[in-house]
Parts: C-alpha cells; sequence; structure tokens
C-alpha cells in the first residue's frame, strides 16, 4: 500500500534523524494511512479509500458525498 491519502494527498515527509552525537542519517515521516471501505449512496455503491487519519475525520465533518465528488472533480480514481 502508497503511503499517500487519496483525500488530502498527504504524503511522506523526508527529513534526517540526529543522533546525540549529532551525526544525522535520511529517515522518512509516513503519514498514518487505512484503508476504509464507505458506501457512497450518490453512486449507488462502496468504494475502498486509502485514506490517513486526518482524512478520515475530514469525511466525518463534510460527508462522504462531498468529499466524492471533490475527489472525482480532481480526477482521482475511485475502487
Amino acid at each position: 500500500m502508497s503511503a499517500r491519502c487519496q483525500v488530502l494527498g498527504t504524503t511522506p515527509g523526508f527529513g534526517h534523524a540526529v543522533s546525540h552525537s549529532h551525526r544525522r542519517t535520511k529517515r522518512r515521516w509516513d503519514p498514518n494511512v487505512q484503508r476504509r471501505r464507505y458506501d457512497v449512496p450518490s453512486l449507488r455503491r462502496r468504494v475502498t479509500l486509502t485514506v490517513s487519519a486526518r482524512g478520515i475525520k475530514t469525511i466525518d465533518r463534510l460527508g462522504i458525498d462531498v468529499v466524492v465528488a471533490r475527489m472525482l472533480a480532481r480526477g482521482e480514481r475511485l475502487r
């Protein structure tokens, strides 16, 4: 599963892990992505989305119909 939220477009962040002695090594911060199934009344079917925790809160706040409409307008593909 890719580390990208379909709702918000959140992708991994990159930077350095800095040790006590100040040696720096590359590291990456992945978003908390999860696969969720939603019933979408406007499409009359279920869709499976890869969403971050913040994306789930956005769906709860706006509603799945509004979020799916925005995703389709953006050209996102729904499974």
